[in-house]
């Protein structure tokens, strides 16, 4: 699988991911830079797609990368029984033009079912 480097090494990376993921799951949607969304997204499915499973194991995955337990718990009793019927594609990103102070293009990750 390819992935984004981020400019970091691959603890931080992997803290800044599950940070990122952790947030994302919790609020919705967030604003980000469009290399951190298109790194996101891949793993925000998966998690969602274990909620989907639903079973004891898919719960203990989600816990061992989310960094919050109130966030494992929405995502199990609310996200994953909205996107039952839907095979992928619980996510989009939504382009909102460049920072101001580096010209990095910004995007709007969300949710499709909210």
């Amino acid at each position: 699988m390819a992935y984004q480097k981020l400019s970091r090494k691959s603890g931080p990376r992997r803290a800044l991911l599950r940070g990122q993921v952790t947030s994302f799951l919790e609020k919705g949607r967030m604003k980000t830079t469009s290399t951190k969304a298109k790194t996101i997204r891949p793993i925000a499915e998966k998690m969602i797609t274990l909620a989907k499973h639903g079973n004891l194991h898919a719960r203990r995955q989600a816990l061992a990368f989310l960094l919050s337990e109130d966030v494992v718990t929405k995502l199990f009793e609310k996200i994953g029984p909205k996107f039952e019927g839907q095979e992928g594609g619980y996510t989009r990103i939504i382009p909102v033009g460049l920072r101001r102070g580096d010209g990095a293009p910004m995007v709007i990750i969300e949710l499709t079912k909210q």
